[in-house]
């Protein structure tokens, strides 16, 4: 069974992937598309616990949906909620677990939207509780434009600057210069976009981090949809579609190279297609 902590956690992110894919249908909507999420239930296969939720004795599974429409060219909003053992090499690597005590509980949102309209920028979010012998939360989001606003940049960082200064779990200045140095691709030596928050191992007393946690998600849901809105209309040139497409190469780069969340579902046994979600329908290497 689980605790009320994770109970709480796990119906906020549910319920929060919920309300971002009804606005990204909306949308969707008024570019006269009707495209919608396509979701597939997946369990989790691990050693020693059978397939099934995790409040049954099972080790837990998610649900990936996927939309690709004419706004959104691919978007990806999953939920999970997983439990058992890391593996003793892995185990070393996460906070609060170890050869003693390898056992985790994890739940979680994670989207990323990639567009079809070169002045609209992609994005990443993810918010997630972890549980070992510690228990904390930790995501943020970023914009990855691949043809940067100064108005839309403001606008992103301004709803996260907010969220955080209204709670005391919240630090602004160090969650964004830690976005800033996470989202980097040092083979590239560039930034995967123009940045926005990234926070881990978020401990302390539960209802401020959560609350924290909470407020992440509804400043994405406020901010996000609002600069797709004031972008998805305009023109573009094959010139500009081209560099989206070679943009989108970096992503790709980052999340199979250095992104710890594709790591951590790649370990645990996650599913596949929704820890590859993150990669666009197409792309391009110069």
């Amino acid at each position: 069974m689980l605790d009320t902590e994770q109970q709480a956690a796990r119906d906020w992110f549910e319920a929060l992937r919920t309300r971002i894919c009804a606005e990204f249908e909306a949308i969707e909507r008024e570019a006269g598309s009707d495209a919608a999420f396509n979701y597939l239930s997946w369990w989790r296969e691990a050693d020693g616990q059978p397939a099934g939720p995790i409040e049954e004795g099972g080790a837990g599974g998610g649900v990936r949906g996927v939309m690709k429409g004419k706004v959104f060219e691919k978007v990806g909003v999953n939920v999970s909620t997983v439990g058992g053992a890391f593996s003793p090499e892995f185990a070393r690597t996460i906070h609060g677990a170890g050869d003693e005590a390898p056992g985790f509980f994890a739940t979680g949102i994670s989207l990323v939207a990639h567009m079809a309209n070169p002045h609209v920028p992609a994005v990443h979010m993810n918010t997630r509780m972890l549980v070992t012998t510690k228990r904390w939360f930790g995501g943020g989001a970023d914009l990855n434009p691949p043809i940067p606003y100064a108005e839309d940049t403001a606008d992103f960082h301004a709803a996260f600057r907010a969220a955080c200064e209204a709670h005391e779990a919240g630090d602004y200045p160090r969650f964004s210069k830690w976005a800033e140095d996470y989202f980097y691709i040092p083979h590239r030596q560039v930034h995967r976009g123009v940045g926005g928050i990234f926070y881990d191992h978020l401990e302390g007393e539960f209802d401020a981090t959560f609350a924290f946690t909470r407020a992440v998600g509804e400043a994405f849901l406020d901010v996000f949809p609002r600069i797709v809105r004031r972008r998805m209309n305009m023109p573009w040139t094959p010139e500009e579609e081209a560099h989206l497409l070679e943009w989108r190469g970096r992503y790709v780069e980052f999340n199979l190279v250095h992104d710890r969340g594709t790591l951590f579902g790649l370990k645990t046994g996650g599913n596949i297609d929704a820890i590859l979600m993150s990669l666009p329908p197409r792309v391009t290497w110069a």
